[in-house]
């Protein structure tokens, strides 16, 4: 997974609350297992018309917010089924951030297993945000990991606070496996105490196991 240290990108704004998993990716397109290609799928209902055309008053249709690196939404982002092809979806689009007053618990937590940062900020500072990027010359936003802060096009500095843990996974790059991996020796001292204590369990061979309960 990329590390996430510093993301200076177009923000877009979306000025509505309770954006669910399923008006990220609509159900339809859940029928595939990989990562890659779901960049089209992404809020497809608002961005498509029954014949696939662009909806010209969708934000990620116009310019310069189709080459957004950062979503700035309303409270309760990400709630609805815990289909992770939404954040898959934004990844594959180019989203590296989505900055709301609150998240839905099981979004946020896919948000971290998928290089995303998920920045909560109080509905009043929110608000604001959206007003000053919904102008294209002010677009901007410079988001810095490390300090935790983000810094607007006008040179405004906005702290923002994130789990230590969290945080040190997201600039280590560090994924679900990766994680495993790095544990891969202290698993390996695990299975061979617990051989050695309960030799039973190696007693049954696999085609045995469902037979022997």
């Amino acid at each position: 997974m990329e590390p996430f240290v510093r993301l200076k990108a177009i923000a877009a704004p979306l000025s509505i609350a309770n954006i669910d998993t399923d008006m990220m990716v609509p159900a339809r397109f859940l029928k595939t297992v990989s990562k890659q290609g779901l960049a089209r799928a992404l809020f497809a209902s608002q961005r498509y018309d029954s014949s696939g055309a662009e909806r010209s008053d969708f934000i990620l249709n116009r310019d310069p917010w189709r080459s957004a690196g950062i979503l700035i939404a309303l409270d309760n982002f990400g709630c609805g089924s815990s289909r992770e092809h939404a954040p898959w979806a934004l990844a594959d689009y180019g989203i590296r951030c989505v900055i709301a007053p609150s998240f839905a618990d099981i979004f946020r937590g896919n948000c971290f297993k998928n290089g995303i940062l998920p920045i909560t900020l109080d509905t009043e500072t929110v608000q604001r945000l959206i007003a000053l990027v919904g102008d294209p010359s002010l677009a901007m936003l410079d988001i810095d990991l490390i300090e935790q802060a983000l810094v607007t096009a006008q040179g405004e500095t906005i702290r923002f606070t994130l789990n230590p843990k969290e945080r040190e996974r997201l600039l280590s790059g560090a994924d679900d496996i990766s994680i495993a991996l790095h544990l891969e020796a202290d698993i390996s001292r695990y299975e061979l105490d617990n051989a050695s204590q309960a030799p039973w369990f190696g007693a049954i061979p696999e085609t045995d196991i469902l037979t022997a309960i």
